[in-house]
């Protein structure tokens, strides 16, 4: 089913999406489209108003590619519950002390070994431009039965929405 939603409604399902995923591909550099500048990055928190905040070394390719050019997109997956999200927007790197004690937790050190005060440590802030989600309600062996109930019936038995999040 098409469900395309609106500034709250938006923003409060992509915080959900990113949150309960985690681990977005984050791409950069995307004139070349070959996905050898997309990277699996860990979701470190999504503002009110739909940002999205992720941990970066200061001297990291990836820091230096949205220098160049700060359009970025980010791919959400979980297979185990059917649902995703991509979202394209533009990056800004910061070194916000307050944003990063605010999203700091005890597994960051694992990449940051100066913990907090670590000098390469960075902040990437996303902006959102577009989004559009696709989730699947309820569990995958659920769904599994729904889906073979529907092939039998013929219809449509799986709860699934799909469609833009507008955040502005």
């Amino acid at each position: 089913m098409d469900k395309n939603l609106m500034n709250e409604e938006a923003v409060n399902k992509l915080k959900e999406l990113a949150m309960d995923i985690d681990i977005a591909l984050f791409c950069t550099n995307l004139k070349t489209d070959d996905g050898s500048t997309c990277r699996p990055m860990s979701t470190q928190g999504v503002d009110d108003d739909g940002t999205l905040w992720f941990f970066s070394a200061k001297d990291s390719d990836k820091n230096r590619e949205i220098k160049e050019n700060n359009h970025v997109q980010l791919f959400y997956s979980h297979p185990g519950k059917m649902s995703y999200m991509v979202v394209n927007g533009t990056a800004e790197i910061l070194f916000d002390k307050n944003k990063i004690e605010e999203l700091w937790s005890p597994l960051v050190k694992t990449w940051f070994q100066g913990g907090k005060d670590d000098p390469n440590l960075s902040l990437i802030k996303i902006t959102p431009v577009s989004a559009y989600y696709w989730d699947t309600k309820g569990n995958k062996m659920i769904n599994f039965f729904k889906m073979l109930a529907s092939v039998a019936t013929g219809k449509t038995l799986v709860d699934a929405e799909e469609g833009e999040l507008n955040v502005k």
